[in-house]
């Protein structure tokens, strides 16, 4: 059983389990393909900063790449700033919002997965991506937890930069990981 949901951030609803949850409505599914076949993912595991979720919204919109939410979210769908930082791309991209990231696994498998975390010892240029793969990236504060990088310890990849206590902002990092990956693969669908 799938427990995403495809959405639209514009639809005047509350977001239900596939329409079950008492008053609330399921929404419609948007569903963007672009020269058919396999897309990428970048899933962001409890993410906490509308902006960044909708700075990260426009670069999937713009590499037909697939946003995957796993809850709980630090923000509501129909937060203002969500919108503002996603322009008028929303109705672009293919968003899923899913209640737990062992779902994500059940659904598109473990293999194609690669978790991004500055405790990595491997950089993600050093990586043969495939059109398909997952990349996933954890909250803002916290990265990902322990449990989901205890259960990928080889698909791990980071970003090289100093070691000062900091890392890059999450839409910067999703980005720059997204775009090594399209680049090795010739940009499928781009121009």
């Amino acid at each position: 059983m799938h427990t995403f949901h495809n959405l639209s951030i514009f639809e005047n609803r509350r977001i239900g389990v596939k329409g079950k949850e008492k008053g609330h409505r399921t929404p419609h599914a948007l569903h963007l393909t672009i020269n058919g076949g396999d897309m990428m993912h970048i899933v962001l595991v409890e993410p906490e900063i509308p902006q960044n979720t909708g700075n990260i919204a426009r670069t999937c919109a713009l590499t037909k790449t697939t946003l995957d939410l796993v809850k709980p979210l630090g923000f509501s769908i129909e937060d203002r700033y969500l919108k503002r930082a996603g322009l008028d791309y929303w109705d672009k991209v293919d968003i899923k919002l899913w209640e737990n990231f062992d779902d994500i696994i059940n659904e598109y498998g473990a293999e194609k997965i690669y978790l991004a975390t500055t405790k990595a010892a491997k950089s993600y240029h050093q990586i043969q991506f495939h059109e398909s793969d997952i990349l996933v990236f954890g909250r803002e504060t916290r990265g990902l937890p322990k449990e989901i990088l205890d259960k990928f310890p080889e698909q791990q990849i980071r970003i090289p930069m100093l070691d000062i206590g900091r890392s890059l902002n999450l839409s910067n990092s999703a980005a720059i990981i997204l775009y090594e990956a399209l680049r090795q693969n010739d940009y499928p669908g781009l121009r």
